[in-house]
């Protein structure tokens, strides 16, 4: 990966034909990314409750203090309706990336939150098949790794964009062989997903911290696009986190008994 220096390249010019001073590109800079930043905490923050919500709702526990489900946890984790649970944040990904520009701000903040709380639904199950205190070492040891990928990706004076293009085709495999699983239900093929996947999303981290500050010269000094474009780069990470703490959860969680 070739070393390169962004500030050389007239940074101040933007790309849509305006021009600020060195420390107004900074601040809009460093505005822009903690924009996105924020919008992700929210909506993990958001994915978080609704997921330990509806495990209250779902769970209860029977006279020897065992856990057992609700009704209200046997209609969304083994009837039919699992698979509206299951498949509903993928639907919200899909009407964010095609029509998130003909979306006014507040229509996609307000579907990216929709989307982190379907998320939350989708995973409450976990809270089911792992330990309490596993989930939540899991989930700081994600934080702790994707905080350091994300500060490598935005400090870094490597050129990434090679790498996100081997991740970008390592991730259409990883898609493939979790799917084909579903139908082999190999734990081998399952565990090497698992690992492969750690990989590409924390690769994906760094690269995506690195394009989205590439691409604040696109929207600098036009709110509405900076604050559209805010969104979908906390889409973006949020994905990769999610998708990482799943897998390592997969890999290090303690399942209940």
């Amino acid at each position: 990966m070739a070393e390169y220096d962004r500030n050389a390249y007239a940074p101040y010019a933007t790309g849509m034909g305006r021009t600020m001073s060195a420390a107004q590109y900074d601040q809009g800079l460093r505005s822009y990314m903690l924009g996105i930043y924020n919008h992700m905490a929210v909506a993990l923050a958001i994915s978080g409750l609704v997921a330990i919500g509806t495990f209250m709702l779902g769970t209860t526990t029977n006279a020897v203090g065992r856990l057992v489900l609700t009704p209200f946890g046997q209609a969304i984790w083994l009837s039919p309706l699992k698979w509206l649970v299951i498949l509903a944040p993928l639907a919200f990904t899909l009407i964010l990336s095609f029509r998130w520009e003909r979306m006014s701000v507040g229509a996609l903040l307000g579907t990216f939150y929709a989307f982190a709380a379907a998320m939350g639904l989708s995973l409450s199950s976990i809270f089911v098949v792992y330990k309490l205190g596993s989930i939540a070492q899991v989930f700081f040891i994600t934080a702790a790794s994707f905080g350091a990928l994300s500060l490598f990706g935005y400090t870094t004076k490597k050129d990434l964009s090679a790498m996100g293009k081997f991740l970008m085709m390592g991730l259409f495999g990883l898609i493939i062989a979790s799917l084909a699983n579903l139908f082999f239900k190999s734990s081998g093929l399952q565990f090497a997903v698992n690992i492969i996947g750690v990989l590409i999303f924390a690769g994906l981290t760094a690269w995506d911290t690195q394009r989205l500050k590439e691409e604040y010269d696109v929207v600098a000094g036009d709110a509405t696009l900076q604050a559209k474009w805010s969104l979908m780069g906390a889409l973006t990470l949020y994905l990769n986190f999610i998708n990482m703490f799943q897998m390592l959860l997969s890999l290090m969680g303690s399942r209940n008994d």
